[in-house]
């Protein structure tokens, strides 16, 4: 399959069902899905959409776990040169509200598992017209009938380079998430100028989420390639390492925090060796978990940074640069940028570029750059600031032509490979009665390289407990935006406009460790 024939979503099934016809596309447990089935399916979503009115440049929104529905959707959206706005299943209510709402989604397709959250939000939906349940739609639609009211034959809507075929939304430092537009152009640069070295014998396993860059992406990267799609629908460390050896996997991408989880399964009995490349990235790791996931997987390994906003694009750290005669002070860089990719070290209050060596903000260029956030133009010009270049907010510096990140500009706690901005927990902190003031900071954790810290002023005498706290955020935010921990202070540094100096809060608890974010 010639990557380079594809210009947009629609290309990639079309050209890999013609090419690879009633081979698997993609597998998910038991069920198989050929590039024929495939293509068939998302043109039945493509007229049940085209039925419901979506046009060109409409959004659709999905919530559900990873699924085959996933990218029939994806495709069929394709078909209609519509856009998929996959919201993040782990969140609350309210934010999967939000996220709906602000994408201006007419349609929502959510699996039945969901059911709860729907019921809590259905009454905030401000544009929504139909409601397509995957499962069993009770008064709604069901997925399946919805689809199958339909014929595989569509008309395809003519697209363009500039059209947007992905919005994934980004969390915001001003509490409310961004919605991310990735033009076809941009998967066209990230699908020319990255080298995973995928083709159509390749079985690609994407396990992390598809409303991540890193779940989503990594499997269109596949796919465009001709490879096979493996995913799982829940993250189970035994079952996945199993799955590497039943079904012969031989690429694959994880967080750090999953390669702790491997390194807990015993493997002698596991047979791994159909492994060839392993990707990791998102998250801090630590030298110890890479060099141990190394011996474990005994294949190559190459680091990945990246963001949304450059759809995936950014920096690696080759397979040569693992180990063997290589530098090992090596292991602790991003790598150096990707083929196409232009990146500068600036000092952000100045906008001046910096010398080697020394610290400053990352600014990258590359044709896999954003449009913009939707509906966001301050937001857009303050990440876009011109001439192509786009505001990474991580702090780093550069060496040899080797990535060095150190610290955060922006103040956003990875943890476990998902993004958490403190500004939107602790504005659901600070409505607790107990909490006179709060600062939410990241610190290392073993587990998921980062993990939320709240540093709380208690109301005088109100006898507000850390577990009081905790209780508070889980009833506020997603599970993964929740500190960890909580602990109480006298005082919370600001300058003088009244900004808390997070370096200050930090910097205690990263003493010792080189590496600030991954």
């Amino acid at each position: 399959m010639d990557s380079s024939l594809v210009k947009n979503f629609a290309d990639i099934i079309d050209l890999g069902a013609a090419a690879r016809g009633d081979q698997d596309m993609f597998v998910l447990g038991d069920d198989r899905t050929s590039w024929n089935e495939m293509q068939a399916r998302a043109g039945k979503v493509a007229n049940a959409l085209a039925a419901e009115g979506v046009g060109s440049q409409d959004r659709v929104a999905f919530i559900d776990k990873n699924s085959v529905e996933y990218f029939e959707v994806l495709y069929g959206c394709a078909y209609r040169n519509a856009v998929t706005v996959a919201v993040n299943w782990r969140l609350a209510p309210p934010e999967m509200a939000y996220i709906v709402n602000d994408s201006q989604a007419t349609v929502l397709i959510i699996h039945e598992e969901f059911a709860d959250h729907l019921a809590a939000f259905r009454g905030d939906l401000a544009h929504v017209t139909t409601i397509v349940v995957i499962g069993d739609g009770g008064d709604d639609a069901s997925y399946a009938a919805w689809s199958d009211a339909h014929g595989p034959e569509c008309e395809k809507t003519p697209s363009t380079d500039g059209d947007v075929c992905s919005q994934l939304y980004s969390s915001g430092t001003t509490g409310h998430p961004k919605g991310v537009q990735s033009t076809n152009a941009n998967f066209q640069a990230l699908f020319a100028t990255v080298d995973w070295d995928m083709d159509e014998e390749s079985r690609n396993m994407a396990v992390l989420p598809f409303f991540h860059i890193g779940g989503g992406g990594w499997a269109l990267f596949g796919m465009v390639n001709g490879a096979t799609t493996f995913t799982v629908r829940d993250f189970d460390p035994a079952g996945v390492l199993r799955g590497i050896e039943t079904e012969g996997i031989s690429h694959a991408i994880f967080v750090p925090a999953m390669l702790q989880f491997f390194l807990m399964v015993p493997t002698d009995s596991i047979d791994l060796s159909s492994m060839e490349r392993i990707a990791y990235g998102a998250s801090p790791i630590t030298e110890d978990v890479l060099v141990k996931s190394m011996a474990q997987f005994g294949c190559e390994f190459f680091q990945v940074y990246a963001m949304t906003e450059t759809t995936g694009a950014g920096t690696t750290l080759p397979p040569e640069d693992h180990g063997g005669d290589a530098d090992p002070k090596l292991l602790r860089s991003a790598g150096k940028p990707i083929r196409g990719m232009e990146m500068k070290i600036v000092d952000p209050e100045t906008g001046e570029e910096v010398p080697d060596g020394e610290v400053g903000e990352v600014w990258m260029r590359h044709d896999g750059n954003m449009l913009g956030y939707w509906n966001l133009p301050e937001e857009t010009a303050k990440a876009l600031p011109g001439d192509g270049w786009l505001r990474s907010g991580d702090a780093a510096y550069l060496e040899d032509g080797y990535l060095y990140i150190h610290d955060r500009v922006k103040d956003m706690i990875v943890s476990g490979g998902e993004n958490v901005y403190p500004a939107e927990v602790e504005n659901a902190l600070m409505s607790h009665d107990g909490i006179a003031d709060v600062a939410v900071i990241g610190v290392p954790d073993e587990r998921w390289g980062e993990a939320g810290k709240a540093l709380v002023i208690a109301v005088p005498d109100s006898g507000v407990t850390a577990d009081d706290i905790l209780l508070h955020a889980r009833q506020h935010l997603a599970g993964f935006k929740c500190p960890k921990t909580v602990e109480f202070i006298e005082e919370i540094p600001r300058n003088p406009s009244g900004k808390i100096l997070k370096r200050i809060l930090r910097e205690p608890y990263w003493e010792g460790h080189d590496r600030r974010v991954g």
